[in-house]
């Protein structure tokens, strides 16, 4: 049983989540697309950021997004989670689209650059902060929904503290964390609302080189499953390792993408070719 299934078996069914802001929509199959970016245009201050990108992340992929600073890379992120909205064009997951959809009412969590914990809360609390104000479907309760049991909050926590190697730090201050060890807590608070799409934003670019490794490591053996994870990384031994399919950014566009071997081996685009021996140097 991989990672992510055992952290399935301790949550609700996708079929049981209450999100009736989005509209119902046929559930894609591994290998069919989940993700559809259709014609999108970003720009920020009469700048364009993003200039008429079109693609397509099937269910299941993990998917690296590579390119020099400022190409675009965490903008497009920041719209497949939420977090900024499209000049032109759409965005749709599942068949729906979604420039509408406020990021937690999304079925997509994100783990940020700069861990993005709650300073005054204890470990524990972190991760179970999103699980506190989710309801569930129960035929039982009024209305037909309810939240969960502070029994069901605290076997979800410790199921996911345990699945990022930590399983006895619940009751820890985060401020007394390590910053591999705080961004683990962050993964943790991703995964256990159980996304269909999970997002990372340059998850080691704050981190010391040794705690680099950890957090790598924790995110490659959650590539598992159905769940489809899209990562801005400058780790480039790490794209070339894990990922199904890297995208290569430059200028708002997207100059190349395909499989690592294609990518890293063969590349076509001459600012690909560029780019890869630049980091080579690094």
């Amino acid at each position: 049983m991989n990672v992510l299934d055992k952290i399935k078996g301790i949550l609700p069914k996708k079929e049981n989540a209450v999100e009736p802001e989005i509209a119902p929509a046929p559930v894609s199959k591994k290998g069919e697309n989940i993700i559809e970016i259709k014609g999108i245009t970003k720009v920020f201050d009469g700048v364009t950021v993003l200039d008429d990108l079109s693609l397509g992340i099937k269910r299941g992929q993990f998917v690296t997004l590579l390119g020099p600073s400022g190409c675009g890379k965490t903008t497009l992120l920041r719209l497949i989670a939420g977090f900024e909205t499209p000049t032109e064009g759409e965005i749709y997951i599942e068949g729906t689209p979604i420039t509408s959809i406020p990021p937690f009412k999304r079925p997509v969590n994100t783990v940020f650059q700069k861990y993005a914990l709650f300073p005054h809360l204890n470990v524990f609390k972190n991760v179970a902060f999103g699980l506190k104000l989710k309801k569930v479907a129960d035929p039982t309760a009024k209305n037909g929904v309810r939240k969960y049991t502070k029994a069901e909050i605290e076997e979800k926590v410790n199921n996911a503290l345990k699945l990022v190697g930590l399983a006895d730090y619940g009751h820890r201050d985060v401020n007394s964390l390590s910053g591999g060890q705080q961004q683990r807590v962050a993964i943790a608070r991703a995964l256990v609302m159980n996304p269909d799409i999970l997002c990372f934003d340059e998850p080691t670019s704050a981190l010391d080189p040794e705690l680099t490794g950890e957090v790598l490591k924790v995110i490659r053996e959650l590539k598992s499953g159905d769940t489809t994870m899209v990562v801005v990384t400058h780790e480039m031994e790490f794209a070339e390792d894990v990922a199904d399919k890297v995208i290569f950014m430059a200028n708002g566009v997207i100059e190349e993408a395909g499989t690592p071997e294609a990518v890293f081996k063969n590349p076509k685009s001459e600012k690909t070719k560029a780019f890869l021996a630049s980091r080579k140097n690094v």
